[in-house]
């Protein structure tokens, strides 16, 4: 175990779990994360590995004599039959049965209904009513002639969820810990392992359970396939279900008037539509507008009655194209089905997660420390709901005037499910508070800005704020930092200051280009004849070798001199855009970096190098490149092969390159001088990218980085002389 283990099972003893035992036990049991949890937290929440041992095997234990198995279905109703009693856990649901004035019970995998069940039982589990509960039951068997009548009988039956819950305590045990511990304790209950994984792609993770924490909450995320999206809505919480393929009845959802049975809305804490993405897909005009009523008014009508519900929304889905193509084509709603592709319903939507951020799940990204039971943590968000956290951002910050009501909502539910999630004791610092607010501000504006593309109507709002008494900041999408030049080309509302929106400009622009079709492709003829020669050098020199001697660099005075920051999950970045321009004419470069030790950081290291090659000029005999970086202190450690083996590599291609490990352990800067005369100073160092396949041959990250998505880091340019 490592601190954090140790920690959380001192702070929350019997309420935290070994995450990879639910592989070991759960076998070919289709059951519910949180089946299998509930199971392990009453046998193996102990940290003593012996005691975990026997826990496991007990948990297979009971799996094997109660999960009822569907082939094995007519044993199990054989052997109760013929010893009297059975206990089982299966998925039961319970109906009213009006003409016998009962409730009856059907059990799925067991195969059995009509089973009675006394109206005490249904009073304390109403969700019975509604769906499917994974429950504990005892059945007794007593033969009977009635037609009507089950001959099971049902001794007892408990829903697999926890009894109790302490929320002051959950609340106090938080402050034994960082906000760094904290989130990595929550995403490895979720089952991800945090180290690998970005701050960015942990915001993500628990922006999913927002659902849970927060009523009326209304969740988008559509996404590449593969990446998890709907596992926290069907294997985390017994409060949750999800309903696969999207569709689903007004009856079934919210009430059926012929009977006044209320839906799903009326019972779960948060009902997810799974594939609700899909082009073709023809859902009902009345399930949507009595959709976009709930989601705006938290209400829906039976006959002359309203009805008010609690069921936040969740809608994943996922998405036919790469992200690059609906920034410049369409839209990111545009795999919705045509009804659902409706302004007044996306309007409603208060958070966009953006599923092609969110990594391919990978073996290597489950974990396998400790973590809370998934059945704790449910329960504890699921008191939290109780809770308003909304309003605490007054306190220091403010928002801008210009936002609409729906945004502001939007934001602010985004922001209190997070602060409940990370800080239920309400002692995040301004810092902390801030970076939730500008996230949460983010995923409503990712919402608002497909809506400018669709409906020209929208009004154009500013996404900022500002600390009390400060300088506001502008929120931007990383869509927006990506794709600058084209992420509002398509809008049908104006941008400031302009009467004329960027998609008229597009329409006006192509009518032109028709008339100018002949012109242009008679001078493409020329250029291609070799008749502009301009031209043909051009393009000559954009496809071979830097050759340029010193004398031809581009102007020092070009060069951008100040400081720029690079977002999380940014894409664009590679060591050509960020030195490619002070390298030209490059004779001499210093690397300070005390983390250059395993493979891929020698790797990083490596293709610095190659840049550094593409801007030789060769009519200078050889580039120095020097590296200061710290040993590697561990026993089997190859940093001084890897690095001879860099030397070797790039010496006979003219670049000679040495290195120097500061047994002193005191350097910590990390920066690049150019020919004494520019200091890149990189924050991070060389480390700037998020994991990859490196050696996977088909990768195409590991060919082209500024495919690669960065992590978080800054870098200052400093000119130290220009003379040359």
């Amino acid at each position: 175990m490592n601190s954090l283990d140790t920690k959380l099972n001192d702070v929350f003893p019997g309420y935290v779990v070994r995450k990879d035992l639910v592989k070991l036990v759960r076998g070919n049991a289709a059951v519910p994360s949180y089946v299998l949890e509930y199971l392990l937290g009453q046998n193996c929440a102990t940290d003593d590995e012996e005691e975990i041992q026997a826990g496991v095997e007990r948990v297979r234990d009971i799996l094997a004599k109660h999960y009822v198995q569907r082939a094995e279905a007519g044993a199990i109703r054989s052997d109760i039959k013929q010893t009297g009693f059975q206990r089982v856990i299966d998925k039961v649901s319970v109906d009213l049965v009006e003409k016998r004035d009962a409730y009856e019970a059907t059990f799925e995998n067991l195969g059995i209904s009509h089973v009675l069940v006394t109206a005490d039982t249904v009073k304390r589990n109403r969700r019975l009513l509604v769906s499917g509960v994974w429950c504990i039951a005892d059945l007794s068997y007593s033969a009977n002639e009635a037609k009507d009548e089950s001959p099971y009988i049902l001794k007892s039956l408990k829903p697999i969820q926890m009894a109790r819950f302490d929320l002051d305590g959950y609340v106090d045990g938080r402050r034994q810990f960082s906000a760094g511990e904290w989130i990595d304790v929550l995403i490895r209950s979720i089952g991800l392992d945090p180290a690998q994984l970005g701050e960015r792609a942990k915001l993500f993770q628990l922006t999913r359970l927002i659902p849970y924490c927060e009523r009326n909450y209304n969740l988008v995320e559509l996404g590449p396939k593969g990446t998890g999206k709907s596992h926290v809505f069907s294997e985390f919480s017994p409060h949750g279900i999800l309903i696969s393929g999207g569709e689903v009845t007004p009856a079934k959802l919210f009430v059926n008037n012929s009977n006044g049975k209320i839906g799903l809305v009326g019972f779960w804490d948060c009902v997810a539509f799974d594939e609700f993405a899909g082009k073709n897909k023809r859902p009902k005009p009345d399930i949507v507008d009595i959709l976009k009523n709930y989601m705006a008014n938290k209400s829906f009508s039976r006959g002359i009655e309203q009805i008010t519900a609690e069921a936040s929304l969740a809608f994943v889905g996922n998405t036919s194209h790469d992200v690059g193509y609906m920034i410049n084509q369409t839209d990111l709603f545009e795999d919705l089905p045509a009804v659902y592709h409706d302004s007044a319903f996306i309007d409603r939507i208060h958070a966009y997660i953006p599923g092609w951020e969110v990594d391919i799940i990978r073996g290597d990204m489950f974990s396998s420390s400790y973590g809370f039971i998934v059945d704790y943590l449910a329960e504890a968000l699921r008191a939290l709901r109780n809770l308003d956290y909304s309003g605490l951002y007054r306190e220091r910050f403010e928002l801008s005037d210009d936002l609409s009501t729906r945004d502001r909502d939007g934001i602010l539910k985004t922001y209190s499910g997070l602060m409940k999630i990370i800080f239920p004791g309400k002692d995040a610092t301004a810092e902390e508070e801030a970076k939730i607010l500008e996230f949460a501000m983010e995923l409503r504006k990712r919402v608002k800005d497909q809506l400018y593309r669709i409906d020209e109507t929208f009004v154009r709002v500013h996404f900022c704020y500002r600390p009390k008494g400060g300088e506001w900041h502008v929120v931007a999408t990383l869509e927006e930092t990506d794709y600058p030049k084209t992420y509002h080309s398509r809008d049908r509302v104006p941008l400031d200051g302009e009467t004329v929106a960027p998609a008229a400009k597009a329409a006006e622009c192509a009518s032109f280009a028709s008339d100018d079709q002949a012109a242009g492709d008679a001078e493409e003829s020329r250029a291609l004849l070799g008749e502009d020669a301009s031209a043909a050098s051009v393009a000559a020199s954009a496809s071979t070798p830097t050759e340029t001697s010193s004398s031809q660099a581009p102007a020092d005075s070009r060069l951008f001199e100040g400081h720029k920051e690079f977002r999380e999950n940014q894409r664009g970045v590679s060591y050509e855009t960020l030195l490619g321009p002070y390298l030209d004419g490059v004779r001499e470069v210093d690397i300070t970096d005390p983390y250059i030790r395993q493979f891929y950081q020698c790797r990083n290291l490596m293709e610095l190098l190659e840049v550094i090659l593409r801007h030789f000029d060769y009519r200078v005999p050889e580039i120095q490149v020097h590296l200061l970086t710290a040993p590697d202190d561990f026993p089997d450690s190859k940093q001084t092969y890897y690095l001879d083996q860099i030397a070797d590599a790039t010496r006979p291609m003219g670049l000679n390159f040495t290195y120097e490990l500061d047994e002193s352990h005191t350097i910590h800067a990390r920066h690049v001088r150019i020919n004494c005369q520019w200091d890149v100073m990189l924050d991070r160092g060389l480390d700037i990218w998020q994991r990859f396949d490196a050696g996977d041959a088909f990768c195409v990250e590991a060919g082209m980085p500024e495919f690669r998505r960065v992590k978080q880091f800054e870098v200052v340019y400093r000119r130290l002389r220009k003379d040359r």
